[in-house]
C-alpha cells in the first residue's frame, strides 16, 4: 500500500525449520555419535531411510555417495555448522559431553542467538561437523540489540 514503509509491507513465509540433511560417511556411526551424545532418537523412515529426531525437527542422514535425489548440489561429510539448543543447564551438557569422550573445541562462551544473548559449548562430530549446544540466557531472551 502507498506510504507503508518496505518493513511494513515484508512479511517473512518461514516459520521454522522442520529437518535438514546432514551427508555423512557412517549413517551408523552418526547415529550412535547423536543419540548418546545428545539423546537424539534414531528413526527408520521410508524403506530403510534414518534421521535423528529432536523437538520438532530431525536431521535426515544421507551417506555419502549414497545420497537421496534431490540433494545439495555438492553434498559432502563435514560441512554442517549448526546451533542446537537446550533447556539444560549448560554445565550438564558439559559434563554429558566429558562422560562420552566428546572433546570440547570452545566454551563455555556467550554469543548471539536469533532471540538474544546465549552461552554455547562447541564439539565436533565423527564427521567434523561444528555442532554448538546452547542456553538462551533467560533474563535477555527477544531483547535483541
Amino acid at each position: 500500500m502507498e506510504g507503508e514503509s518496505q518493513e511494513s509491507q515484508r512479511h517473512c513465509l518461514i516459520r521454522g525449520i522442520d529437518h535438514l540433511v546432514m551427508t555423512v560417511k557412517s549413517i551408523e556411526e552418526t547415529a550412535s555419535f547423536y543419540s548418546k551424545s545428545l539423546g537424539m532418537e534414531v528413526v527408520t523412515f521410508k524403506g530403510n531411510r534414518k534421521a535423528l529426531c529432536f523437538g520438532n525437527q530431525k536431521f535426515n542422514l544421507h551417506e555419502v555417495g549414497k545420497e537421496f535425489e534431490p540433494k545439495a548440489h555438492s553434498p559432502v561429510p563435514g560441512s554442517i555448522d549448526v546451533c542446537l539448543i537446550t533447556d539444560c543447564p549448560l554445565h550438564k551438557v558439559v559434563e554429558h559431553l566429558k562422560d562420552c569422550n566428546i572433546p570440547i573445541e570452545e566454551g563455555p562462551v556467550t554469543r548471539t542467538g536469533a532471540l538474544g544473548p546465549i552461552e554455547s559449548v562447541y564439539f565436533r562430530d565423527p564427521d567434523k561437523n561444528l555442532i554448538e549446544v546452547s542456553k538462551y540466557i533467560t533474563e535477555h531472551v527477544g531483547n535483541q540489540a
